[in-house]
């Protein structure tokens, strides 16, 4: 298919010169050999492909060669990917597997060497990639980039292990991602002088800006959870060469209906530059990372797009590798059959584990905030029943419940708040970054069953309401399917409704719980070892 010569007129974005022109786009053996300025049809606008600057493949519950079906409809033709869902389950065979699944569509998945896995001490995880292991890693052709430092104390006190992973990454050349949400002032100064280019977690303006001043670049996030565009859309009318688009995690049903254009579009709407949008989601990342990816200049690789107009963006094709990839809405991409593999051996939970025996005070509540993965603390007086303390519905205060999947160890349980669940529960073997089980509910009888049904099905995410329930099997890793990506779309569509249903009022439920685990981001969390306090970095008692 690469080996053949056509070519394309219209409207040509050059995201390199900033300049719009009518003309020729020549290509032959998938390489953009000429461009020529002439006269010709301009209906249509031809582009560079859209990269998505950082991306966790796996959150999308597809696997490569899936995610690239679905995102290339929408003018995605890259990603910056980090694998550490699948390291923190797999180690570095699971970073194989994404890296040679990914080689076999045409999609140029970008690789990175997760540098924190675990992300904490804090909870069990599946793996761990020390230094030797990450030093490999980045010896790799494949790998592009040092995954996101989440570990932001270990870089502020120098731990040796942590400077020793910047280290492997400085000697080979390759630029180091960033994870630090609502760092400031000077540990905001000392963690980017480590050599520390990009930050994805920034959800105030102030906070971008002041990292903006250290000489951090700012990947916006627009994803299924977290959503920081409205905060920080304005950086790229003000610092355009120091932002790039990104949407972290998307779940399928999401992705089926946009990607990166999607955030193309919205920029425009406010009255943003266009070439500053555009090169925000394909010069920037393609240079920053030094991506072999196209943009539209002569001996490129022939990675573009065509487009209706710059208003609606509506993709009309997209290539790769000069491969027609989508074709007006419709992937153009087969799907490919791989056999899964896990790493998932614990025991079905029981209802007296969960039960809370209550003592004088009141209790450390979770507050999930909508489009955030920061969560507030709250203190509030337990509902106490028999002498246990039980979930409330009548106030949103909700059992949770977290389980390893590692081993048989007992259960973790915590309180939160904003679910909004009535009855029932939702659970999630997609749980950053350890995936472990994670559950919510109204009862004990529901959370217990929702847990168990993953369980049984080695992975998956679930929910239960009165005699009925749903699971979704995940049977890579316990986090991805092995389904078509239209198929799991519509599967979580109708289990996300259906949480709703019960109550929530979540953009996102079942995503938004799966970052209730995530140690790394504050205030307050639950591992399987235990309620977490994420300002002080320790663990912190349920009564208070």
């Amino acid at each position: 298919m690469k080996n053949r010569t056509f070519e394309l007129e219209g409207n040509i974005v050059d995201v390199v010169a900033r300049r719009i022109f009518q003309g020729r786009v020549s290509v032959t053996d998938g390489r953009i050999t000429g461009i020529t300025e002439e006269k010709v049809d301009a209906s249509h606008y031809i582009l560079p492909g859209l990269v998505d600057a950082h991306i966790h493949i796996e959150s999308s519950m597809l696997i490569p060669s899936e995610f690239a079906r679905l995102a290339v409809v929408h003018g995605t033709v890259a990603s910056v990917s980090d694998p550490h869902e699948i390291a923190n389950v797999l180690g570095i065979p699971g970073v194989m597997f994404m890296i040679e699944n990914g080689k076999k569509v045409p999609f140029k998945f970008n690789f990175g060497a997760s540098s924190c896995v675990p992300a904490t001490k804090f909870e069990t995880a599946g793996a761990s990639l020390g230094v030797d292991e990450i030093t490999s890693l980045l010896a790799m052709d494949e790998i592009r980039y040092l995954s996101e430092m989440m570990n932001f104390p270990g870089v502020l006190f120098e731990d040796p292990e942590v400077m020793a992973k910047l280290t492997a990454a400085k000697k080979a050349g390759k630029p180091i991602d960033g994870h630090s949400p609502g760092l400031r002032g000077k540990d905001a100064k000392k963690y980017i002088e480590a050599g520390i280019s990009t930050d994805h977690e920034c959800f105030t303006k102030p906070e971008a800006l002041e990292k903006i001043q250290y000489g951090m670049k700012i990947l916006i996030r627009e994803g299924s959870a977290a959503k920081n565009f409205e905060a920080l859309c304005s950086l790229i009318d003000e610092y355009p060469e120091m932002v790039m688009l990104c949407s972290d995690d998307k779940h399928p049903n999401d992705l089926e209906i946009g990607h990166i254009n999607e955030l193309v579009v919205r920029a425009m709407k406010k009255g943003s530059d266009f070439m500053d949008v555009i090169r925000s989601c394909t010069y920037h990342p393609v240079t920053h990372y030094r991506l072999p990816v196209g943009l539209l200049q002569p001996g490129d690789p022939a990675d573009l797009i065509i487009v209706d107009n710059l208003d609606r963006f509506f993709v009309k094709a997209t290539y790769v590798d000069g491969v027609k990839v989508a074709d007006n809405g419709k992937t153009l991409i087969g799907s490919v059959v791989e056999s899964p593999s896990n790493n998932f051996s614990t025991d079905p939970v029981k209802a007296e584990e969960l039960r809370v025996t209550a003592t004088k005070g009141e209790i450390r509540v979770q507050k999930a905030l909508d489009g955030q993965l920061i969560t507030e603390e709250i203190h509030v007086t337990p509902r106490v029943i028999n002498g246990f303390v039980e979930s409330d519905p009548q106030r949103d205060i909700l059992k949770m419940v977290v389980k390893t999947r590692y081993n048989s160890s007992p259960p973790a349980v915590g309180f939160a708040n904003g679910f909004g669940l009535k009855q029932g529960a939702i659970a999630s073997c997609v749980a950053h970054d350890s995936h472990n089980i994670v559950a919510i509910g109204a009862d004990d009888d529901s959370i217990t069953r929702a847990i168990n049904l993953i369980v049984s099905s080695t992975g998956g995410i679930s929910i239960v309401e009165g005699d009925h329930d749903m699971v979704i099997p995940l049977p890579f890793a316990g986090i991805m399917s092995d389904q078509d990506g239209y198929s799991i779309a519509q599967l979580y569509e109708q289990i996300d409704q259906w949480a709703k249903r019960l109550g929530s009022e979540l953009r996102a439920p079942y995503m938004t719980l799966s970052f209730m685990a995530l140690l790394v981001i504050p205030d307050l969390k639950l591992s399987d070892k235990g309620l977490f306090d994420g300002r002080k970095f320790a663990f912190t008692s349920l009564f208070c």
